[in-house]
């Protein structure tokens, strides 16, 4: 739905207009994900878990009736099916997302199962490639996309933004159910300023885009993730509500000015004819780019609490005077078999706590990364371009 969605916006609006399309756009693909965890827990909180499923019936209702009214139908193009590219193409994701799911269960490299599963996914991946660049005529994806430095380098940044993004709405719901206490529906709320600043920057780029141009907004959003990714590390397990809501509008607030930037400059300097295939490979990116993201910052997450754990463990030991304190506050001794449970409990919440920072470190460095990058695209003022002048509409047939 996304890359269709995106290559009918593509197809429709000229490219001087197309910055404010993508923007309209973004706001319900960024907004979406981010929302979600709002409606899911006040629908869990309230009626039950099932309803966070029975609410796609009425919206997938509603808008198929609404594709039917508005969406034209578009130009058929008679082509043969790369089923040869399409089974190479299922081996490399299908053997990736095995790896990314069981990896952290299965210690990773040190299951024979995830080594299979890697192994394939490099085999499908590498023959896809392959076969992409010896059959181009009837390949699967016209991989010379690729050589369109603007598709190419805002495929790399929606890769790493991917990581970041996720990453953080998987981490941070976690981290104030499971340690700060905070119950479903307050998560949600709690959450929510992320989508409300995301929208407000969504808009604000939409008027600016044909002015200034992608490259410095991006790079200002870039700015506020990592402003607000790096306060997420001095989170604590007695933060009050604010402390964790302000990094959350930042991040929102650059993490919207991020995306529709990105995706509106990856098509600036595409043929109007590429574009499907564009849209397509695009969000297909985005999506390996989120699934290694959340792999990576949840086995962060796990390593360093154990590692933690000893480390803090060590500290509990008869010559350390701050522990008679600690369990004199709590009118325990050290010979009580309460002062043992008590002490492992804390000792875990401190320890996910340093973990959870670490993550989010992690996240914050992924963002620093992008800033470089950014130096790869060309052209970034929308409508500016190029040659290839405005897409054709679709025509309905």
């Amino acid at each position: 739905l996304v890359p269709l969605s995106q290559s009918i916006l593509v197809n429709t609006y000229p490219p001087e207009e197309r910055g404010k399309a993508m923007a309209i756009w973004g706001i319900g693909v960024m907004i979406g994900p981010i929302l979600g965890p709002t409606l899911g827990g006040y629908l869990t909180q309230v009626l039950s878990w099932r309803w966070t499923f029975y609410i796609n019936v009425p919206v997938g209702i509603f808008s198929m009736l609404a594709i039917w009214h508005a969406v034209p139908d578009t130009k058929r193009r008679p082509r043969t099916m790369d089923w040869f590219g399409l089974a190479l193409l299922s081996f490399g994701i299908g053997g990736l997302q095995f790896v990314l799911d069981r990896g952290n269960q299965d210690d990773w490299f040190d299951s024979h199962t995830i080594q299979i599963a890697a192994l394939l996914s490099v085999i499908g991946f590498l023959g896809f490639v392959w076969h992409g660049l010896v059959h181009r005529e009837r390949s699967l994806f016209d991989l010379r996309i690729f050589r369109d430095r603007n598709f190419s380098t805002s495929s790399l940044l929606l890769a790493v933004f991917g990581l970041g993004l996720y990453g953080t709405l998987v981490l941070q719901p976690m981290m104030l159910e499971s340690l700060l206490g905070y119950p479903t529906f307050t998560t949600g709320l709690v959450m929510a300023p992320r989508g409300i600043a995301s929208m407000l920057s969504m808009f604000l780029v939409g008027s600016l885009i044909n002015r200034v141009g992608a490259r410095p907004l991006i790079t200002a959003g870039i700015l506020l993730s990592i402003i607000g990714t790096f306060a997420t590390t001095h989170y604590n397990l007695y933060i009050s509500p604010f402390w964790v809501i302000w990094p959350i509008v930042v991040q929102g607030l650059g993490m919207g000015m991020i995306f529709v930037p990105l995706a509106a400059v990856a098509f600036t300097t595409l043929r109007p004819e590429q574009s499907a295939e564009a849209a397509g490979m695009y969000s297909l990116l985005r999506t390996i780019g989120s699934s290694i993201g959340i792999s990576i910052v949840t086995t962060v997450m796990t390593r360093q609490a154990r590692v933690v754990w000893n480390q803090l463990g060590g500290h509990i030991q008869p010559f350390n005077p701050s522990l008679y304190l600690y369990l004199d506050r709590l009118h325990l001794t050290p010979t009580d078999p309460r002062a043992a449970a008590v002490l492992g409990l804390e000792l875990g919440r401190q320890a996910r706590m340093v973990a959870f920072a670490d993550a989010f470190t992690l996240i914050a460095w992924s963002f620093v990364a992008m800033v470089p990058m950014i130096l790869l695209l060309r052209g970034s003022r929308i409508g500016a371009r190029s040659g290839t002048g405005a897409a054709p509409a679709p025509t309905t047939e």
